[in-house]
């Protein structure tokens, strides 16, 4: 029966494997909320005063809100609500549209603001899977916009698992009417006159039909203009008889819908013009399946479109995870073998080897299947923790045969040797895998979203754990009766015997050393005091770390200018920086794009080589680029490495943020500045920049109203007549069967450069007659904020920064901390947003939660032996694996991160295991053979000792494939790996040392203890 329940395990789990969709990290939903309002022509200021605060104000009553910024800019108020994990996004977006309707009253009415803030659900974590280009040499981008628009999009969209395929760089198809205003004024006519006469003459509405006694014709004016030759011919109006057309006041042009947006991709040989296509999935979907089913639809999707157009695959995501997933399975598989292995040179027989070795793959697969069951994915994490729970599965095992084949060695059956042996062992089995369980207990309670994505971690390596300790004591037993019959009798080769020779030679080493030891006690617990104070010390020493970056073949460099830059400046500047990104030798492409609502910002995303084929990683390259591409005069440019999961935060140019808040506008830009100054002198940030924006130029445009109203203006005609003549106002829209175009009336280009321009601006008032802005307007030329951001409710700067090579996170929080509070006024507060506020909440909780598993594996022993005392005894070498794995860090140079963190967790139950073995046995002792303390630990460190070994090296071999760091994403779990290794080899020789000193201190504590108590 147990074999057949072990087949079934078998079966569901590698079904399970099969099913389990594939990424690059657990998924994590942070609920995100983006909300929007738009009061055309409102300043920044006003924006924030009157629009951002009454919203701000009932968005604060939501439960469950964990940080609200806003931006405002001319016209604009953006408001990003972040919710807690626990917030469901449902519930969370249907309270965020009762607070706008609570908000209405406080809001501009509906002649200032046009349409009520709209709101959209997001999550920060979700980015592009994949990014594709779109170009052709001989069709219009136009075109090939109107193509991806009408038809890619959609059909890429159906395939399962995509979310989202959105196109950037937009050239769709658009006519514009460029009007000379000197033309127009010497024929007497308005803006408002020429915006009409487009509306009234691009209509699409239905004819009707003639129903006839045998037939019905339907009826069509072709009321819609789709050309630019029909809009130039367009009768405006009629002067003494003779039509003015647009083409007497201008010109209609084809052209497209945003003409200060431009796109670049660029290979190593050739440059295009392009767009592009970012293709996000649905959360918790398979990006592996997706990625492929994507690839296998586009050479469907070439053949159905013209030939000229044509696709390249910019980035793949999926490409990056099969390779890391990959890597990650070979470590596993590596493991394996070097854990059997291990067995094997102890046990020096095949037949007893293969008994944990089925254990191991078994505990494994039947992980999957509760992996499956509970909606996890295969990704780096969850995989790695199954690679590390290797040296854990097969501990269990390895200590019931070890002691069923020392009884048959003592001349029992296998059969009875089972039996009696598996009874014997039973209690420590079940102490070591439940205490050993517990410890990832207080992971499932981490906070935040570092807690979020390490919980399949955690469940699935304590699965694994529980499903080991089962096996061992019900299959392990089984295989043991009957396949090591015969097995003590056989005779011994020469490797045994030679190998025999070297165990037996260890185990009289230790054997003296342990009788040396348990003279000289005092010592034994002096050093260990010593080890305790030297690893607050070295923990005080090591670089701290936050998620370690990842090499994903990418990274992006966004640039920046003087807020009063013009796009074609900013064109010309990008193409600059884009030609020194392109001649990289490990680039294979580039993607560029400038324009989007902000004239004096670009960015560019490069794909690179695969990291086998570069000889530096992601970080060397951008350290090595970063002054080349910041000598360009006139703009700024911010390489950075994106993290691989988004933590909050505004978006930046940068990986970390600091923000200041306080109600002085001017004191806050002050001080903004001044700080980002001081920032950038200290010597481990780089890419130091500010969002404060407050040289932005504006002309200023003051009507008088009453005069106005007397010539028969309202000011609503002024604001449309200006809009019409700058702002590219949109006056009519043209339908075609699977999309809209959009016909747009402005100045002529030559007109829209120069402020002189307004001077020659109509406005038709009510009586007919054309009235020059200049008589009622007063023009002034203004320097002003170009955006007012608020963090909470309070107004805002956030200074950004990266760090360079090699420098920790904490050292650098700690000097911002200390400038912050010597540079800073009391009325301004400073504080670390996004990445930088997870890392001190995390590491702020961290040690209280190694506290936490500590003193729940103390409670666990405590109830399992009914003893205060023992398991501070077993617990006893927990000071040296932590002395261990952070002089190991230090010595490789590595930072104490997240992971590396949860490897220290993770010594905490390997290193009480061996503690396990030995009080175990020693109370056995004491009670059966009426042994006193000494002697019974004594014995119980000789006969453990083998096993201990064992199982020690099992786990230090299970972990070190991680702690050399090999394959794609494998820097990233060195540290983890590092930490365990080198906690268990030096724990490891002091544990079997420093273990029974404590027990025979704690037991004649105890028995003091007892003595009084009479």
């Amino acid at each position: 029966m147990t074999i057949l329940v072990m087949v079934s395990v078998l079966f569901f789990g590698i079904f399970s494997y099969r099913s389990l969709p594939i990424n690059n990290l657990p998924n994590v939903d942070y609920p995100t909320i983006q909300v929007t309002a738009n009061v055309p022509g409102a300043s920044p200021e006003t924006m924030a005063s009157v629009v951002a605060t009454p919203l701000e104000k009932e968005f604060t009553k939501i439960a469950g809100l964990e940080s609200m910024s806003s931006q405002n800019t001319l016209g604009q108020t953006t408001i990003t609500l972040q919710f807690s994990l626990e917030k469901n996004i449902d519930a969370a977006a249907q309270d965020v549209n009762t607070a706008i309707s609570a908000s209405r009253g406080l809001l501009p009415d509906s002649t200032t603001m046009p349409n009520p803030p709209t709101y959209k659900k997001t999550n920060p974590a979700d980015q592009p899977i994949m990014y594709f280009i779109m170009t052709s040499e001989s069709m219009p981008m136009s075109e090939v916009q109107d193509y991806a628009e009408s038809f890619v999009t959609g059909y890429l969209s159906t395939i399962d698992g995509v979310a989202e395929v959105k196109v950037m760089g937009s050239q769709k198809k658009a006519f514009r009417i460029k009007i000379d205003p000197d033309a127009m004024a010497a024929k007497g006519i308005g803006l408002n006159e020429v915006a009409d006469a487009v509306k009234l003459n691009n209509v699409n509405m239905p004819g009707g039909s003639l129903d006839g006694d045998y037939q019905n014709v339907t009826l069509d004016s072709g009321g819609q203009l789709t050309s630019a030759a029909a809009y130039n011919k367009l009768v405006i109006t009629r002067k003494n008889g003779n039509p003015v057309r647009i083409e007497d006041i201008g010109r209609a042009v084809d052209g497209v819908d945003y003409e200060k947006a431009k796109l670049w991709f660029l290979t190593r040989d050739k440059q295009y013009t392009a767009i592009v296509l970012a293709i996000s999935k649905q959360p918790g979907s398979n990006t592996v399946r997706i990625a492929e089913d994507i690839r296998k639809a586009v050479p469907r999707l070439t053949a159905m479109m013209p030939k000229a157009i044509e696709i390249f695959l910019l980035y793949d995501q999926s490409v990056y995870i099969n390779e890391s997933i990959e890597d990650v399975q070979f470590t596993l598989l590596l493991t394996i073998g070097l854990v059997i292995l291990v067995i094997f040179l102890f046990i020096r027989s095949w037949k007893p080897t293969i008994i944990p070795g089925i254990a191991v793959p078994l505990s494994i697969i039947a992980t999957f299947a509760v992996m499956y069951k509970l909606g996890y994915s295969l990704n780096n994490l969850s995989l790695m923790a199954l690679t590390l729970s290797v040296g854990f599965v097969v501990d269990d095992a390895v200590v019931m045969m070890e002691n069923i084949i020392r009884r048959m060695e003592m001349g029992e059956s296998a059969m009875e040797a089972s039996l009696i042996g598996s009874k014997e062992i039973g209690f420590t089995i079940l102490s070591m895998t439940l205490s050993l369980i517990v410890v990832f207990i207080p992971i499932l309670f981490m906070g935040g979203i570092i807690g979020r994505l390490f919980r399949e971690f955690a469940v699935s390596i304590g699965v694994a754990i529980l499903v080991s300790g089962i096996i061992s004591l019900t299959l392990t037993p089984m295989l043991c009766s009957r396949m090591l019959q015969g097995v003590t009798e056989k005779k011994k080769g020469r490797f045994y015997e030679f190998s025999e020779r070297i165990f037996e030679g260890m185990l009289d080493f230790y054997s003296r050393s342990l009788k040396w030891v348990l003279v000289h006690r005092r010592w034994a617990l002096l050093f260990t005091l010593v080890t305790i104070a030297a690893s607050v010390f070295l923990f005080m020493m090591v670089k701290k770390g936050f998620i370690p970056s990842q090499d994903q073949d990418y990274f992006l460099v966004a640039s920046q200018a003087d807020d009063r830059v013009s796009f074609d400046y900013m064109v010309a500047h990008q193409e600059i920086i884009n030609g020194m990104l392109r001649k990289e030798p490990d680039t294979k492409a580039v993607f560029a794009y400038v324009g989007g609502g902000s004239n004096n910002s670009g960015f560019a995303l490069i794909t690179l080589n695969e990291g086998s084929k570069r000889k530096e990683s992601v970080d060397q390259i951008i350290n090595r680029i970063r002054p080349e591409i910041n000598s360009v005069p006139g703009v700024m440019a911010f390489p950075f490495n994106p993290p691989p999961i988004s933590v909050g935060g505004r978006h930046t140019n940068a990986a970390w943020q600091f923000t200041l808040q306080t109600n002085n506008l001017s004191e806050l830009y002050t001080y903004a500045e001044r700080m980002k100054d001081k920032m950038a002198a200290l010597p481990g940030l780089a890419d130091v920049q500010s969002d404060v924006q407050v040289k932005s130029p504006r002309i200023q445009i003051e009507v008088d109203r009453e005069k106005a109203a007397a010539l028969g203006l309202n000011f609503s005609k002024i604001q449309e007549m200006l809009f019409s003549a700058f702002g590219s106002r949109s006056v009519s829209t043209i339908y075609s069967t699977s999309n809209e175009y959009y016909v747009y009336l402005e100045l002529a280009e030559e007109f829209r450069r120069d402020p002189s321009a307004l001077a020659k601006l109509y406005i038709k008032s009510d009586k007919g007659k054309l009235v020059p802005l200049s008589t009622i307007a007063r023009i002034e030329e203004k320097v002003v904020p170009l955006s007012v951001n608020h963090s909470g409710q309070l107004p805002s700067a956030t200074i950004s920064f990266n760090l360079r090579e090699g420098y920790p996170i904490d050292k650098a929080m700690e000097a911002i901390n200390g400038l912050a509070r010597t540079e800073l006024p009391a009325n301004i507060t400073g504080q670390f947003e996004g990445a930088g506020a997870a890392f001190s909440q995390s590491f702020g909780n961290l040690g209280f939660l190694l506290l936490v598993t500590v003193f729940i594996i103390y409670v666990v022993l405590g109830i399992l032996y009914e003893s205060f005392i023992h398991p501070v005894t077993i617990l006893s070498a927990l000071p040296l694996a932590g002395f261990g794995a952070i002089l190991s860090l230090l010595v490789f140079n590595l930072e104490l991160d997240i992971y590396a963190f949860v490897g220290i967790i993770m010594l905490v139950g390997l290193v009480k295991k061996n503690g396990i073995m030995m009080v175990d046995f020693a109370l056995e002792a004491e009670k059966k053979e009426n042994l006193d303390a000494e002697a019974s630990i004594y014995q119980a460190c000789i006969i453990r000792f083998r096993p201990i070994m064992m199982t020690t090296m099992a786990a230090l071999l299970g972990a070190l494939p991680i702690a050399i760091g090999f394959g794609a994403g494998g820097s990233s779990r060195q540290p983890l790996g590092v930490a365990v290794v080198g906690g268990l080899l030096f724990s490891q020789m002091l544990t079997l040392y420093v273990t029974p000193v404590f027990y025979i201190y704690l037991d004649k504590l105890n028995r003091r203890r007892r003595k009084s108590g009479r």
